[in-house]
C-alpha cells in the first residue's frame, strides 16, 4: 500500500487529504511543516508527497527543491495560489503537478494515483520489443547492431506505448500520461513526437507506430502478427 507525505501546515486541510486518501486505501502521513516533512522523509518509505506552498519554516517551493534533490518521488503541489507564474515557478523547482485551493478532494485522490501509476512505469528503466530494447535511463533505443538516442519525451512516449503492444492509445490519454494534467499545449504535440520517432527508428523492424484514424496509436506487436 503506497504512503502519501500530506504537508500543509492547515489542520483541517490535511485532515480532509488524510480522509480522502485513507478511504482510497493509502497509508498517510502528516507534516505541518517543511522541515517536519525532511525528517519524515528520512525516516520514513514515502512514495509521494502532497505539499502545500505557503507554510513557516520552510515553504513548499524550498521543500518541493529539497525533495527532488535527495528524493525521486512524484510531487503534488497545492495552493492557494492560481496566478501561471506560480505554476511555473513550482514546475521549475520540480514539482510533477500542481492543484489549487479550493480543490475537490476526489480530482486529488485521481490526480494522486495517475502520478504513482507514471512513477511506477517511470521506475521500470528498460523494456524490450522483440530484439530491441528501449533504455529510458539513457535514453536510447537499441537492437544490438544499432543504438539510437531519443529526447525524453521521445523515450517516454514510446516507452509508455511498448508497454501495451496492440493497444490504442488516444491523443489525450497520451498527453496525460507523458505531460501531465497541467499541460498547456494541445494534443498535436503528440503527432510531432510520433513523426520524430518514426523518422528516428526507420531502421528498426520491430517498431512499427501506426495510426488508427479517429482514435490515436498503437505499437504493433510484430511477432504476434506474424505467428
Amino acid at each position: 500500500m503506497p504512503t502519501i507525505l500530506v504537508v500543509d501546515d492547515d489542520q483541517h486541510i490535511r485532515k480532509l487529504i488524510h480522509l480522502y486518501l485513507s478511504e482510497s486505501q493509502f497509508d498517510v502521513l502528516e507534516a505541518e511543516n517543511g522541515a517536519e516533512a525532511l525528517q519524515l522523509l528520512e525516516k520514513k518509505q514515502i512514495d509521494l508527497a502532497i505539499i502545500d506552498v505557503m507554510m513557516p519554516e520552510l515553504d513548499g517551493i524550498t521543500l518541493t527543491k529539497e525533495v527532488r534533490e535527495f528524493y525521486q518521488i512524484p510531487i503534488l503541489l497545492v495552493t492557494a495560489k492560481g496566478e501561471s507564474q506560480d505554476k511555473v515557478i513550482g514546475f521549475q523547482a520540480g514539482t510533477d503537478d500542481y492543484l489549487v485551493k479550493p480543490f475537490d478532494p476526489i480530482e486529488l485522490v485521481l490526480r494522486v494515483k495517475a502520478l504513482l501509476k507514471r512513477y511506477n512505469l517511470l521506475r521500470e528503466q528498460h523494456n524490450r520489443i522483440g530484439r530491441t530494447e528501449i533504455d529510458l535511463d539513457r535514453l536510447i533505443v537499441t537492437n544490438g547492431e544499432e543504438t539510437v538516442e531519443l529526447k525524453r519525451k521521445e523515450c517516454e512516449l514510446l516507452f509508455e506505448l511498448s508497454h501495451n503492444p496492440g493497444r490504442i492509445f488516444t491523443r489525450a490519454q497520451l498527453v496525460e500520461k507523458i505531460w501531465g494534467f497541467d499541460y498547456e499545449g494541445d494534443e498535436r504535440t503528440v503527432d510531432v513526437h510520433i513523426k520524430r520517432l518514426r523518422e528516428k527508428l526507420s531502421s528498426f523492424s520491430d517498431i512499427n507506430i501506426t495510426t488508427v484514424r479517429g482514435l490515436g496509436y498503437r505499437l504493433e506487436d510484430i511477432e504476434q502478427n506474424e505467428s
